[in-house]
């Protein structure tokens, strides 16, 4: 057995020794990896690309399918199986093992370790931490700390001391002062003992001894005796426990032997008596050892029986007392207390019943609240009648089917609403236009709107608007008819069957007074639609605790009789704010209907005005308006515009918008045909000086007057008179005939803008078209000389020049003025369309300009080429001066009454300077000095009748008072 004990230690590691080899040398291994090369050389077979294991019983690997495995497989397998386990292995070891228990499992295997063996040994087990999880713990912030911490994870950090709660009290030690006095005098008894039990005196020894046999003989005596008799459940009525103690078999089968019956009860009967002579023993040695206690009890007691004697005695006579007092002083009052209840109980039972019959009452009283139209007393007594059923009522046979009855009229009470407010809202908005009242029945409104809002109906406002688009609808289609069936010369009888092409028939004076009248009725209708949304707002605002009521609303308690009026004091709870009906959010929404049920009301009017309008201009009906016609229709459609405005607090666009379409056409055949006359005149216009007609004089002095761009009234015709020039707040203006007209088309457009405001950008960018159709059209016709074959003109003098750059100063004299209109007009967002008057403004201004620079041009070269021929002799003047001096003076005399002064001054001032400076040219070619030689003499006559020559000429007399700067630079 001792060769036994160690050889099963080679079979604890399976990878030791191989089972099917044990005869072998190469059968044992230092490593799996031997092991694993062992199995794969000698116990394994390829077939194909599988392989199957070859190692058990029989060569069949129990563990493996016989198919085979790919290679990673069978090296898990292997690992799995063969290494580590021992499937593989026959699952019975050698007899040996049977005759010794097996060894356990290496601590670095799966098996745990023995809590016998190993309880004192380091495992794995007892590794709490896994290194490299703690080396590499994401959650550790600080790479810098110790090594332990590094290591073995946070848990080796500095444990900080936990503050107490101040929740918790502070112990002291007085608190244990009073246990402590109370377990001194116990614990150092108990010390004692335990220091004589441990270290016994040698006279105590003997004491000691006896005591422990003693407690050995009483614990040897006690165990005779079977534990059955010492069981808590033990119960003799019990046939097991009784078959247990009397075993009546053995008696039954000594029967059948003499003498052994009877012997056999009788020691079952000695044996139980020896059994109770024990436990009489223990009893008796337990009473001797505790008689002191035992005797100190029985005296207790005793007197714990007097003193409970005493106790009964004094209840007695206390309950004796309390009788006394109960028939003298409790009786009479607790009868007069049940009395009190019982009337209040009586006094309930009949205010019940006064409350049964007034509910009972309450269908008759709806019916005659709902004949009144009362529909808020009707729904509030149904409301109250069902919190009476819920609360008071609760459970009252004869009322089971009243509170579905009431739900069954409430929602009577609620389709009549609807019907009846359906009804109303038709007879209201249909009523003949004629009919000047805004609203009747409005109590009966009243009582319809408060009933739908108690109920919480808020449908009733498209209800509304649905009623008032088909009055309207119905309105304009009604209206147009009276107008075609009065007109007499529309064939409504003919070939034209629609009533929008009977409508085309009328002539602009009917067209007109029939969409006059389609406005007046739409406001009539407009204005009851403003008178209901008035009396619903007031309502609404009433029922929401907004608005207090001029005359208090009657509550529908006090409407419905006495029996109603005795409900309100029976406990019937109902809230000081009773009249509040919806809620701040049901209020804040029914607000914002109201105002879009009046705003869309409104936009359906002027849509279906824009129906009739685009109907009646599909033909360009509308376009072929005279300005006059068609101001007065954008008046009559904006005073429409504006009464809606009034109506809903908000700008309708829709009819804006088409009348704006219309005046986009309008203004499109207004400046086209403006633009095609200014076209005409300029190529007809020979540019010469023009009458003016006292029409225009007219004109120019009522804008200077009212400083505003418009025409002036027609004066009588005995007035009219021509002028020979225009007069600008004391400037005159030679002119030709077409800037006169311009000056009229750019009034006509300032005059457009005021009637049409909403045209004003788009005016603005045919006004600026058409100033720079004439600038551009009078630079080709003048400078560019266009007009020598346009209308035949010999040559372009320099009058014409002149003519042309006084009509564009005549334009730029009004342009600010023009400017201040449009801004006054036009929207804030589009102001910056006024650049484009600016950059014209800059245009007019260059144009003028160069018309001056080619008069100049003009007198430079005539200067240049007389000049060139001077020659410094007799006679004096010399020729060259003589032409010049009369070129000076035609000059002088085509622009004298054209141009004004100071530009006359500064024309000839620069065709001075430039004459100065040819003349020094010649000076220097002649080499002529001022040396007061014979030429210096020639010269200083020529330039002597130069500078007379200017003495005649009006306005420029002190222009050349000498000559004498020509010498400074020759």
């Amino acid at each position: 057995m001792t060769s036994l004990v160690g050889s099963p230690k080679r079979y604890s590691v399976p990878w030791k020794q191989c089972s099917q080899c044990k005869e072998t040398a190469a059968a044992v291994f230092k490593s799996p990896r031997e092991f694993c090369r062992h199995l794969r050389d000698f116990h394994c077979s390829k077939e194909g690309g599988s392989y199957v294991c070859r190692y058990g019983m029989n060569a069949v690997c129990p563990s493996l399918p016989i198919e085979g495995v790919s290679d990673k497989d069978y090296e898990d397998h292997v690992a799995r199986d063969h290494v580590y386990g021992a499937s593989g292995v026959s699952k019975t070891p050698p007899k040996q093992q049977y005759e010794v228990s097996p060894p356990s499992p290496p601590a670095g295997l799966d098996a745990a370790p023995s809590v016998v063996q190993d309880q004192h040994k380091w495992t794995i087990f007892n590794s709490a931490v896994n290194l490299p999880a703690v080396l590499n713990d994401p959650r550790l912030v600080k790479r810098e700390s110790d090594f332990f911490t590094k290591t073995w994870g946070v848990d080796f950090y500095d444990i900080t001391e936990i503050i107490p709660s101040h929740l918790l009290p502070d112990i002291q030690r007085h608190h244990f002062d009073k246990y402590l006095n109370r377990t001194t005098l116990r614990f150092k008894k108990h010390t004692r003992n335990v220091e004589i039990v441990n270290n016994p005196a040698p006279s105590s020894h003997t004491y000691i001894g006896k005591l422990v046999k003693q407690a050995e003989k009483n614990r040897d005596e006690i165990q005779q005796v079977p534990k059955l008799f010492l069981l808590p459940n033990f119960n003799l009525e019990n046939p097991d426990t009784f078959s247990a103690v009397f075993p009546w078999t053995q008696v039954e089968e000594s029967r059948g032997v003499p003498n052994t019956a009877k012997q056999s009860s009788k020691l079952l009967q000695e044996k139980l008596s020896h059994y109770l002579d024990i436990v009489e023993v223990q009893i008796a040695k337990q009473i001797s050892m505790k008689s002191e206690a035992f005797f100190h009890a029985m005296t207790s007691h005793d007197e714990l029986q007097d003193r409970m004697l005493y106790t009964c005695r004094a209840i007695k006579q206390l309950r004796d007392k309390i009788h006394v007092m109960d028939e003298m002083l409790a009786r009479g009052s607790l009868k007069i207390l049940n009395l009190s209840q019982s009337r209040a109980n009586l006094v309930s039972l009949h205010n019940k019943l006064k409350l049964m019959a007034t509910v009972h009452q309450t269908q008759p009283t709806i019916q005659l609240l709902l004949s009144t139209s009362e529909y808020v007393g009707a729904l509030d007594l149904i409301s109250t009648t069902q919190e009476v059923l819920g609360l008071e009522l609760a459970g009252i046979h004869s009322f089971r089917h009243l509170g579905s009855q009431l739900a069954e009229l409430e929602k009577l009470i609620d389709r009549m609403l609807q019907e009846d407010f359906c009804r109303y809202v038709s007879s209201e908005l249909n009523r003949p236009v004629t009919d000047t009242v805004s609203l009747t029945e409005e109590e009966h409104l009243v009582s319809m709107v408060f009933g739908m809002l108690r109920q919480h109906k808020f449908t009733f406002l498209d209800v509304y608007r649905e009623e008032a688009f088909t009055a309207i609808k119905a309105a304009v289609k009604q209206t147009v008819v009276e107008a075609v069936s009065l007109a007499d010369d529309v064939d409504t009888e003919g070939s034209v069957t629609s009533l929008a092409d009977q409508m085309r028939l009328l002539n602009y004076s009917k067209w007109t007074k029939l969409l006059c009248t389609i406005f007046s009725n739409l406001m009539v209708i407009l204005n009851r639609a403003q008178a209901f949304h008035g009396v619903v707002k007031d309502v609404v605002g009433i029922a929401a605790g907004k608005t207090k009521a001029v005359t208090p609303l009657s509550s529908p308690m006090s409407q419905n009789g006495p029996q109603l009026e005795e409900a309100k004091h029976l406990h019937v709870s109902v809230s000081e704010d009773v009249d509040v009906m919806i809620s701040e959010v049901d209020h804040a929404k029914l607000a914002g209907s109201l105002k879009e049920m009046i705003c869309s009301i409104c936009d359906h009017a002027h849509d279906r005005c824009v129906k009739v309008i685009v109907a009646r201009a599909k033909d360009g009906f509308l376009e072929k308006l005279s300005s006059t016609e068609f101001v007065g229709l954008s008046k009559e459609v904006e005073r429409f515009v504006s009464e809606c405005h009034v109506v809903c607090g908000r700008y309708s666009t829709s009819l804006r918008g088409s009348l704006q379409s219309q005046a986009n056409r309008y203004v499109n055949r207004f400046h086209e045909e403006r633009r095609n006359k200014l076209s005409l005149i300029l190529d007809n216009e020979r540019w010469k000086q023009a009458d003016v007609p006292a029409e225009f004089q007219n004109l120019v002095d009522h804008i200077i007057k009212t400083g505003r761009l418009e025409l002036p009234e027609k004066k009588s015709e005995k007035e009219k008179r021509t002028l020979e020039y225009l007069s600008v707040d004391g400037e005159r203006y030679a002119v030709v005939g077409t800037v006169l007209l311009l000056l009229k088309m750019l009034i006509e457009y300032c005059d457009c803008v005021n009637n049409i405001p909403t045209a004003a950008a788009d005016l603005l960018t045919r006004l600026v078209d058409l100033l720079k159709i004439f600038n551009s059209r009078t630079c080709q016709l003048v400078l560019g000389a266009g007009a020598l074959q346009l209308v035949g003109l010999k040559t372009i003098s320099t009058k014409n020049l002149a003519l042309a750059s006084r009509c564009l100063q005549l334009v730029v004299r009004y342009m600010p003025i023009i400017k201040q209109h449009f801004e006054l007009k036009l929207p804030p967002e589009r102001h910056n369309m006024i650049k484009h008057l600016e950059q014209i403004t800059k245009d007019y201004n260059d144009h003028i300009g160069e018309i001056l620079n080619k008069l100049v041009t003009i007198m430079e070269g005539m200067e240049e080429a007389q000049l060139s021929k001077w020659e410094v002799k007799a006679p004096v003047p010399s020729a060259c001066f003589r032409n010049i001096c009369k070129q000076m003076g035609k000059l002088h005399e085509a622009i004298v009454d054209i141009l004004p002064r100071e530009q006359m001054r500064e024309l000839f001032g620069r065709i001075h300077s430039s004459f100065l400076i040819f003349v020094r040219l010649q000076l220097v070619r002649h080499d002529v000095t001022n040396d007061g030689g014979p030429q210096h003499g020639l010269v200083t006559s020529d330039f002597v009748f130069y500078a007379g020559s200017f003495k005649a000429l009006r306005g420029l007399e002190d222009l050349v008072q000498d000559m004498t700067g020509v010498w400074d630079k020759t």
